[in-house]
């Protein structure tokens, strides 16, 4: 069995910063892809960040310039860096491991008031 376990969610006013975390028990997470997503209330899930088992990051128009995707091989974790929170940022992120069909962690939600 494969887990994720993600962390660092929280309540914070805009412009503050937060830190995702996501933990794995893949034993071979080196080798895959991994991503981070986000659903707020009454919308559909989104990308907001991915990054290759190389490290090239790529990231949702909307958190260009603001977000950060980091992995560290050695303890098979990603993290997501969230820098000048904005209220739309809103939502319950989950982070995705990109093994078939995918493997999703249990969510951390996000609350970010103006």
């Amino acid at each position: 069995q494969v887990r994720l376990v993600e962390s660092g969610g929280g309540s914070v006013q805009a412009g503050q910063s937060l830190n995702l975390s996501c933990a794995t028990s893949e034993d071979f997470f080196r080798l895959y892809a991994m991503g981070w997503y986000r659903q707020a209330p009454g919308k559909q899930r989104e990308m907001v960040a991915t990054i290759a088992s190389i490290g090239s990051p790529n990231y949702a128009d909307s958190v260009k310039g603001r977000f950060t995707i980091s992995r560290d091989n050695s303890k098979s974790a990603v993290y997501l860096q969230m820098n000048s929170l904005k209220p739309e940022d809103t939502a319950v992120y989950y982070c995705n491991l990109k093994i078939g069909p995918g493997i999703w962690g249990q969510g951390t939600q996000v609350t970010v008031s103006s």
